[in-house]
């Protein structure tokens, strides 16, 4: 990973559109700091489209589409994307899975759920759980104390060996049922919102991030940024960020936007 001062101001120049994680890397600590929050606003208001991709659940993304100075949020690793048009008041929601799927799923899931929580002593739904609409987190460090490697592990044994997807992000293991990522769901929305095709150029693309559930991301883009936190997540990655930030969080995703908005003016 080369330092983020080291990009070249002509590939910083040509980015129009930022994608980024949201938990630890927008936020620090779990909370949205005024400067992250402020380079958001400077980067739409600098022409730059900022589409986040996270992990989170609906609910939360309904109100971040509608709130944040953003196009559109891709949700719950890739299950759907949401778009706010506030000139027409009305939301767009693209799903991967049918309504009928995603019933089925949820039974599954809420199966699955028993089985983790017995098996791994410590773990516990994701304080968030209840706002989801495709899959199933599990906390390992946000609101309980943090789990050690192995049982971080184990859940991820868990869910795939019932047939299910699993990622790890900086806080949660995610789980789902379905052929799809943070990446193909990305693809999707670029094509329908923007008549683009990801898989022949993305120069134009930054993606930042700090975890595992981000690794499809990181290896598909190739101008991606990890903030410094990556550093703890390097043992679970196999694709790294091209760039990493000095800054841990949101701290670091105010560095990338500094860099995008100097090349601006150069």
């Amino acid at each position: 990973m080369q330092a983020l001062q080291t990009m070249d101001l002509s590939v910083a120049k040509q980015i129009r559109f930022v994608l980024t994680d949201i938990d630890d890397t927008v936020t620090t600590d779990g909370r949205l700091t005024a400067d992250a929050y402020l380079a958001l606003e400077q980067l739409s208001a600098g022409g730059i489209t900022v589409i986040p991709i996270t992990g989170r659940p609906a609910g939360w993304c309904d109100h971040i589409a509608r709130m944040w100075s953003v196009f559109a949020v891709v949700g719950e690793n890739g299950a759907f994307y949401m778009r706010y048009d506030r000139a027409k008041r009305k939301m767009t929601t693209h799903q991967w899975a049918t309504e009928a799927h995603l019933q089925s799923n949820r039974k599954k899931l809420d199966r699955l759920a028993l089985e983790i929580l017995q098996a791994v002593p410590g773990s516990a739904l994701a304080s968030d759980q209840h706002y989801r609409l495709a899959d199933l987190a599990i906390d390992f460090c946000e609101d309980v104390a943090a789990l050690p490697e192995t049982a971080v592990q184990q859940i991820v044994s868990l869910f795939k060996s019932a047939g299910a997807q699993a990622k790890v992000s900086s806080i949660h293991v995610n789980g789902w049922f379905g052929e799809y990522d943070k990446l193909s769901m990305t693809k999707t929305l670029f094509a329908r919102e923007f008549g683009l095709e990801l898989q022949g150029d993305n120069t134009q693309v930054l993606f930042i991030g700090d975890s595992p559930n981000d690794e499809p991301m990181f290896e598909f883009f190739s101008c991606s940024v990890g903030v410094a936190n990556i550093h703890k997540q390097l043992h679970r990655l196999t694709h790294r960020p091209k760039f990493v930030t000095p800054s841990e969080g949101g701290a670091g995703f105010v560095e990338m936007a500094r860099q995008l908005m100097l090349a601006r003016k150069v």
